[in-house]
């Protein structure tokens, strides 16, 4: 493993090539990752000493969603995200220690910033001048907080592990709002951000290392400090910032251990494990970035045998608790994309933007309601039902984790706002050559500066219905001939893409995993095309009774049971959620899930052809722009499958753990249907072979 990383590595520096065709007007090459010889002269990418940057995320706003992707942006402003300040205690403005303007307050943790680390960009990028608003009020309050010295937020010590109150703050939630001031700052260009994430920095550096990052959360998540260090860093070149980085990582958990974690917390895991190869981009040492890589497998080596780009840790991975019926917090896969989405920028390692796509299409969709004003605190590959019962311990959390609330925890309700915002962000990010890249694909329209020289404003739009559809079609909006290089992600899962340039098809070979580097003197209306072609693929996970998933190109298919929704006590909730006093829980149900049809289905696979044993419906595009429910996703699969009796719910309500395939069964052989699995809020995604 570490000689493969190693080697991508080494090609990234250099930037490889694997073949062009030069027969048109047109460049198109199938390359590993942009040349990094050069910097980008419109963006903050990496400063000297700083290895560049592969890709470099554009500022808050340059990029417009369209599509399926905007409906989900409007329908999390018009549901929870948009009204949670309304909703949940922990952001009511009265004694609230991010409000109070001088720290002081009855309470004051993560709740706000994670919130508005999402809300914020939510406005930012629907150019919602009600939340714009609504964030710069919050954000007033926080440089008002600043004290002298460099310390701002709260002056209280309220968390779950205290074992450092009143010796020193708490920096955890310090990191969070940091980077909502990124944000705002990328948006408005406010003059007193910079300062003020300077005074800060200079404060944090006077500390001691006693007293430095010793508490639990901020111990495990000091990378996410050491992001908003570069991230100052390049904008400023303050040379103290890299001591302090070098500060940071000295006092963090310690993510770069050969065959274990500092801690094995969903949450933790999921963003924590990026804090080497961050660091790795000061020290270059190739330890470092090897040791992300090395976290990522070895968690999924072991408890993410599953389908979703996730891994079963329904609050800790628990060693013997790897069955695809355990689950991850919300929080967690909001952390893993962005995690993912920060990495493709570090690396250039299109397999990040993948398991990105693969936990945003398969596993974050069903972990909310569709209308988007509830969501459920965990979710699994394999659920049978999704009620209030405390299903502990074959869920490691005791409550009524399992039931779509629109207020059941103090962490997931407020840090889900991140997950489509920011994914929304990386949709297309600038290279260091002056060119502009799509990373994740969706319909889309960005706006970017791009070029030689002075360089030239260009708007490229995306029109997409993938990852439901293989088509994806650019195109390029300038008001004068411009040469600059524009790349296209070939996804790891795809063979035989073709891209064509005004329908000329490039006679080049993509292979996935790569990018398809397209370089032309631009001319408004040109037109790119790209096409992934989808094949069903079946995935064994033989650590996990050889249960198979089938995949139609980035998507995963799951059996399709039928939900009946039963409302049910939005006040059952986590012991420290908190409803906010003039909330009105009559306009936010809660709702139980149970299934109206069978569940316990195995499928029936042969070594034939898997187009021979399955059948690709395709339905039309729903009217509504929302294709992640049972009724409007526009497609599903016709299969055979077998009742398997003794798989039922065990003694603590779940659905049992998968029997060893191939199972032997005298049930008759049914048809059943497959619907993709983000669509799926009951869903059994890794299925059982049957005989």
């Amino acid at each position: 493993m570490k000689k493969i990383i190693f080697c991508f590595a080494f090609l990234s520096v250099l930037g490889f090539k694997n073949s062009d065709d030069r027969s048109g007007d047109f460049i198109v090459s199938n390359v590993d990752v942009p040349p990094t010889s050069s910097s980008n002269s419109f963006y903050a990418g990496n400063k000297a000493p700083l290895t560049p940057l592969k890709f470099i995320k554009l500022p808050a706003g340059s990029i417009k969603p369209q599509g399926w992707i905007l409906k989900y942006l409007e329908l999390q402003r018009d549901g929870l995200t948009g009204n949670l300040g309304e909703i949940s205690a922990w952001l009511d403005k009265k004694n609230n220690a991010w409000f109070s303007g001088n720290g002081k307050g009855d309470h004051g943790w993560e709740e706000v910033p994670y919130w508005l680390k999402g809300y914020g960009d939510l406005g930012y990028i629907l150019q919602d001048q009600k939340i714009i608003a609504e964030t710069k009020l919050w954000l007033d309050k926080v440089f008002q907080s600043q004290t002298p010295d460099g310390y701002f937020g709260p002056h209280i010590v309220e968390n779950q592990h205290q074992e450092n109150k009143g010796e020193t703050y708490d920096l955890w939630p310090n990191m969070i709002m940091l980077w909502c001031m990124q944000s705002y700052y990328e948006y408005s260009k406010d003059p007193r951000v910079i300062p003020f994430m300077t005074k800060y920095f200079k404060w944090e550096s006077k500390l001691p290392d006693e007293k430095f990052l010793k508490i639990y959360w901020e111990n495990s998540r000091g990378g996410d400090n050491l992001y908003s260090v570069y991230w100052l860093y390049n904008r400023t070149g303050d040379k103290f910032l890299l001591d302090l980085a070098e500060k940071i990582h000295r006092n963090t958990a310690n993510w770069s251990q050969k065959n274990n974690l500092p801690n094995w917390h969903n949450v933790n895991i999921a963003q924590c494990f990026r804090e080497p190869a961050t660091y790795y981009m000061q020290v270059k040492d190739t330890g470092f970035l090897n040791a992300t890589y090395n976290d990522f497998y070895l968690v999924r080596n072991i408890y993410g045998q599953v389908p979703g780009g996730m891994f079963g840790a329904d609050e800790n991975a628990r060693k013997g608790y790897d069955d695809p019926r355990q689950a991850v917090e919300v929080c967690g896969m909001v952390e893993q994309m962005a995690s993912d989405e920060i990495l493709t920028g570090i690396t250039g390692d299109p397999m990040w933007a993948d398991n990105c796509e693969n936990v945003a299409f398969n596993t974050y969709p069903a972990a909310v309601m569709p209308d988007f004003k509830g969501l459920r605190y965990l979710t699994a590959p394999n659920m049978a039902i999704s009620d209030s019962r405390n299903h502990a311990p074959g869920i490691q959390n005791e409550g009524p984790f399992l039931m779509m609330n629109p207020f059941s925890s103090r962490c997931c309700q407020h840090n889900h706002a991140q997950g489509w915002p920011y994914y929304a962000e990386h949709l297309w990010m600038a290279t260091p050559d002056n060119g502009i890249a799509a990373i994740l694909y969706n319909s889309s329209e960005v706006t970017a500066r791009v070029g030689k020289g002075k360089g030239q404003t260009v708007t490229l739009k995306q029109y997409t219905n993938y990852p439901f559809d293989d088509h994806i079609k650019i195109e390029v909006n300038t008001k004068g001939d411009g040469n600059f290089p524009l790349y296209l992600r070939v996804p790891g899962w795809c063979e035989k893409a073709n891209v064509s340039v005004n329908g000329k098809i490039a006679n080049v070979s993509l292979k996935p995993g790569s990018y398809a580097r397209i370089e032309k003197k631009w001319k408004q209306g040109d037109v790119v095309e790209l096409i992934l072609p989808m094949q069903l693929k079946k995935e064994t996970w033989e650590k996990n009774k050889n249960s198979v998933s089938i995949n139609y190109g980035p998507l995963t298919f799951s059996l399709k049971i039928d939900e009946y929704y039963r409302v049910g006590d939005n006040k059952k909730v986590q012991g420290d959620s908190k409803w906010q006093a003039t909330a009105d829980p009559s306009k936010w149900p809660a709702y139980e899930i149970y299934p109206a049809s069978m569940w316990n289905y195995g499928l029936v696979v042969n070594n034939s052809p898997l187009d021979q044993q399955f059948e690709i419906i395709k339905k039309p595009w729903p009217a509504n722009n929302y294709p992640f429910t049972p009724d409007a996703v526009p497609l599903a699969l016709k299969a055979k499958g077998k009742i398997i009796p003794e798989w039922t719910l065990d003694k603590y309500g779940l659905c049992d753990t998968l029997p060893q395939s191939p199972v032997s069964v005298t049930t008759k052989e049914d048809q059943i249907e497959l619907i993709p699995m983000g669509a799926a809020r009951l869903r059994i995604s890794a299925l059982p072979v049957v005989n």
